[in-house]
């Protein structure tokens, strides 16, 4: 069984018959995990449209694929988290953390879907994106400290 407890120690979510934080393809569609602790945890082409990730922990999480759109990551701690392809499309991430892990690296936006997110106040620094990555209008990856981390096939 998979618990996840919010920063004070409670329970706030229970999935029988999996073993450890692993919630790939699964549906989980306006899920509560405000304040959750789920570092690390893997989420790769989940549901997780209108889930509430509210100042929760997604240190180094996989959401690769997943379908956060419309999703509340207000204050989430994502740093190093794997967002390569991910639809963030309508999510807010305001004050959100998408910088530099501790040991240097940055969270990955390769080809990550960000039209229409509010990202008032995140932190993209060190952050990494492609020529498929798409941004909120007037978003310039550049002036957020974003590394181009991208190759054109040839």
């Amino acid at each position: 069984m998979t618990v996840v407890r919010n920063k004070q120690g409670n329970v706030i979510f229970e999935l029988e018959g999996v073993d450890g934080p692993d919630f790939d393809s699964r549906d989980l569609r306006g899920r509560d995990f405000t304040q959750g602790v789920l570092e690390g945890a893997i989420f790769s082409d989940a549901n997780l449209e209108r889930t509430n990730f509210k100042e929760a922990d997604l240190y180094w999480a996989v959401l690769f694929r997943a379908n956060l759109r419309n999703s509340i990551l207000d204050g989430a701690l994502l740093c190093g988290a794997n967002l390569r392809e991910a639809d963030l499309t309508g999510a807010s991430l305001r004050d959100a953390n998408l910088g530099r892990d501790g040991m240097g690296g940055g969270t990955h936006l390769q080809a990550a879907r960000l039209a229409g997110a509010d990202v008032t106040g995140a932190n993209f620094e060190g952050a990494e994106y492609d020529f498929l990555t798409t941004f909120p209008d007037e978003f310039d990856p550049n002036e957020h400290g974003m590394v181009f981390a991208g190759v054109i096939d040839k």
